[in-house]
């Protein structure tokens, strides 16, 4: 996963979809891991994004109350 490139649907839809493979059960254990292991990096990378986008509308809102 090269998360520099992904935006924040890409890496949610990606996260998504390994936990519909997980819940399926049908995954061997080493894979099990391996994509639990990769959910874990793409919901942090998912959240950080989330909060980028928060503070840009927080600063937005403080810039546009003090015009």
């Amino acid at each position: 996963m090269d998360k520099e490139k992904l935006s924040f649907e890409e890496a949610y839809k990606q996260l998504t979809e390994l936990v519909q493979k997980m819940e399926n059960g049908d995954m061997p254990l080493a894979d099990s891991v391996a994509a639990y292991e990769q959910g874990i990096k793409l919901k942090a990378y998912c959240e950080q994004l989330l909060k980028e986008a928060e503070l840009k509308i927080e600063t937005l809102k403080v810039t546009s109350s003090g015009e």
